[in-house]
């Protein structure tokens, strides 16, 4: 059976992140530094995530069916709030034990191993959000930007890591590794909030991106058979974008004249982002009945408004 490339890349960053949460946890644990204990609670969180999303994106590649005519494409985004939660959550966590580690003022242990751990971890990183962030550009899969993301914020984390070790093996200035560990907390936290913001605004059906939507309208308006359009809707569920819009024509025209103008004007839409499905639903007015449709749907007061 063939494996999504979405699909593959999240067994691989849950298998590195795996592999890195055994290492950092040994490490961070012998050596008492708060900062390698938060990466490997963070890498912990990461493997948890990715098998998550692993799920999350079987789900979403199931064909629709006579329940659900739509897909499951929205899983995506449930998993995108998560993943951005417990995102919030570690940092949330790595906050709390810089605090304590601040206020006890422990020294750190086995200085070398930590480094050379922290080494490994800051490489294996830095190949694994390459290649997350070629499998994002491939398919715009927003569960695989969400997990490029998160890994973008891990190697930053175990850069600042490295850094702090080296000073504090320089300087023996333990009170460092707290901060810096502060630090890493807040700037996990302030990463998620993108992740989040992005998960909802799918599951609220935000319309999709404004320059999409003016490309379609222009695409529309470019017909010459088209008197005028209206009622342009727009969503997406992170893997299909979904368009509706009213099409004025004239009223003599023929069924197959308007099918054939709608399929043009389908073709190009669906060309604006060729690595998305696309489910377009037009609608063929004799007249602009635009006024009518807002009474319909929102209300006379609003019209009147």
């Amino acid at each position: 059976m063939q494996i999504s490339p979405q699909k593959r890349a999240t067994i691989v960053s849950s298998s590195v992140a795996i592999l890195l949460v055994v290492l950092k946890l040994t490490i961070g644990f012998m050596s008492g530094s708060v900062t390698v204990l938060a990466s490997a609670i963070d890498s912990f969180l990461d493997s948890i995530v990715s098998i998550f999303n692993f799920f999350a994106i079987k789900t979403s590649e199931e064909h629709p069916n006579e329940e659900y005519h739509y897909g499951k494409g929205k899983v995506q985004a449930i998993a995108a709030v998560i993943e951005g939660t417990v995102i919030t959550i570690s940092g949330i966590y790595i906050l709390s034990e810089a605090i304590e580690k601040l206020t006890d003022n422990t020294p750190i242990l086995l200085l070398k191993p930590a480094l050379i751990a922290m080494f490994f971890s800051f490489f294996m990183t830095f190949f694994l959000v390459r290649y997350l962030l070629a499998v994002a550009k491939e398919t715009d899969n927003i569960v695989i930007k969400a997990d490029a993301l998160h890994y973008q914020t891990d190697l930053w984390s175990n850069a600042v890591v490295l850094v702090t070790l080296l000073v504090v093996w320089a300087t023996q200035w333990n009170i460092i590794d707290s901060v810096m560990g502060f630090a890493i907390g807040i700037y996990i936290i302030y990463s998620a909030y993108q992740i989040i913001v992005e998960g909802v605004e799918i599951l609220l059906d935000k319309s999709l991106n404004a320059d999409i939507v003016t490309a379609i309208g222009a695409i529309i308006d470019s017909q010459p058979q088209v008197t005028s359009h209206h009622w342009l809707r727009t969503r997406t569920d992170g893997t299909t974008n979904f368009v509706e819009f009213h099409l004025v024509l004239r009223p003599s025209m023929l069924l197959l004249e308007a099918h054939r103008i709608a399929d043009e004007i389908e073709e190009k839409i669906m060309a604006l982002e060729s690595k998305k499905r696309w489910v377009i639903t037009p609608h063929f007015d004799p007249y602009d009945d635009e006024e009518m449709n807002k009474v319909t749907v929102y209300g006379k007061s609003l019209v009147e408004k």
